[in-house]
């Protein structure tokens, strides 16, 4: 009997990379939930823009999120209910990071690539470890086309260099679908006011032992919490794995004290405002009691909204510590104003 493959195509979603890059279009940060989000027609107009830009009917639309315990929450829940949706879901570290949803976003595709399941695939993410899969998706006839949150000035939000490359193409997601289903959280209480602060030790770096005096021709290393305005020597220089450009190993040499304070301040008010704004009063709360530790979504937040507005892969120490310090001040100033 003759084997005559249907000719489809395929969506996968990556919906951590989906909701950081929503929110991020929306709010100016990657805080997941900064949002609300109405998934059915979202989902929906995902369908219908892929199946008019491919010409080809869909298969089915493969989402990819991460749940505790493995255990889909009620959002997961509404949209595996969803016809031609499938839910694949991954699970949420000890620190609330995500395991396996890269990884089973990458064995899928292949394996039904492998299959002839489909002749294009949609895929909605921006990771660079993706890069690989989709190439071997690639040897087996498929095309596969990433398909991209816009920014607020219309340009793909995210994706890696590699991911690009290896892609066969770029398609953005409609901004108008994306205006009418994502809105900022709003979480209206009783008193906007924010709880007092709980007595504490300020947060910062562990202390450090005193140099002794400099050895003939030594530069001094400053103390973490400051920044520094001296340019790292070529040889510190690296490329950073998500853009092919070049970087320095520690952001801070290369980019003036003003600069990386700036860069600091935006994404502290950035986050905080997004997280008082969405955040019940119990919540608000327990981030205060927790001083000195950051709430872990609120921390990688943080952390890679930095990273982001910096154009840096990995944070130094130096960074890590101002970054940490600032969230607190800028927080508690809130609570007692």
């Amino acid at each position: 009997m003759l084997f005559v493959m249907r000719s489809q195509c395929c969506i996968y979603v990556d919906a951590g990379y989906l909701l950081a890059s929503a929110a991020t279009r929306l709010t100016g940060t990657s805080y997941r939930s900064g949002i609300r989000v109405k998934y059915e027609p979202l989902i929906e107009s995902l369908i219908s823009q892929v199946e008019e830009v491919a010409g080809v009917p869909l298969l089915r639309v493969n989402w990819y999120d991460a749940a505790k315990n493995a255990l889909p929450d009620k959002d997961q829940e509404r949209i595996g209910a969803m016809p031609r949706v499938k839910v694949r879901l991954g699970r949420v570290g000890y620190q609330g990071e995500q395991k396996g949803v890269d990884l089973r976003i990458g064995l899928d595709m292949v394996a039904q690539s492998r299959n002839g399941a489909f002749d294009v695939v949609y895929l909605l993410s921006g990771d660079d470890d993706l890069t690989e899969a989709v190439e071997e998706a690639q040897i087996h006839g498929v095309q596969v086309i990433v398909l991209a949150v816009p920014d607020t000035e219309g340009k793909p939000n995210a994706v890696s260099v590699h991911l690009t490359r290896a892609s066969d193409g770029i398609e953005l997601i409609s901004p108008a679908s994306l205006d009418r289903t994502v809105f900022r959280a709003v979480v209206k209480t009783p008193s906007g006011a924010m709880p007092a602060p709980v007595p504490g030790p300020k947060p910062g770096p562990p202390a450090t032992p005193v140099p002794g005096p400099p050895k003939p021709g030594a530069v001094p290393t400053p103390p973490p919490h400051q920044a520094v305005v001296r340019r790292a020597p070529e040889s510190t220089l690296a490329y950073r794995s998500e853009t092919g450009g070049r970087s320095s190993v520690a952001p801070e040499y290369a980019m003036g004290e003003e600069k990386i304070a700036a860069a600091i301040m935006a994404v502290v008010i950035g986050v905080i405002d997004a997280f008082l704004a969405s955040a019940t009063q119990d919540e608000k709360d327990d981030v205060i009691r927790a001083r000195p530790s950051i709430r872990s979504d609120i921390d990688r937040t943080l952390l890679f909204d930095l990273s982001h507005r910096i154009d840096v892969s990995e944070l130094s120490d130096r960074l890590r510590y101002e970054l940490r310090d600032r969230f607190w001040e800028v927080l508690i100033q809130k609570a007692e104003g």
